[in-house]
């Protein structure tokens, strides 16, 4: 399992209303990714930065949906082109369910 996380900078004409109807137009698709797990989009005012946290099933399901392709749309959208980190992910924690599970397997 791997978490991604993919930051960009937003031009100064990029208010909040305009970040989430752009977020909601993205959404569907995301929901219909069979390899990807989870999804959350963020916002940082301090920074005025927007992006996303995924949970990806493998490494190689991170780089084919966020390949050059993804990383012009970003540029094109935003204006910058997007900061990707891709992690290995060690372990969960679900605190509504006061469950957690530790990984053995890295990538």
């Amino acid at each position: 399992m791997i978490t991604e996380i993919v930051f960009f900078k937003l031009k100064p004409d990029v208010d909040v209303p305009t970040l989430l109807e752009r977020y909601e137009s993205t959404a569907v698709k995301w929901a219909e990714n069979p390899d990807l797990l989870q999804k959350w989009y963020f916002y940082d005012a301090a920074t005025r930065e927007g992006g996303g946290v995924y949970i990806w099933r493998s490494r190689e399901a991170a780089a084919r949906w966020h390949g050059a392709e993804y990383k012009a749309m970003v540029e094109r959208v935003y204006g910058y082109p997007p900061e990707i980190r891709v992690l290995d992910t060690l372990g969960h924690v679900d605190a509504t369910r006061k469950t957690y599970e530790m990984f053995d397997a890295v990538g």
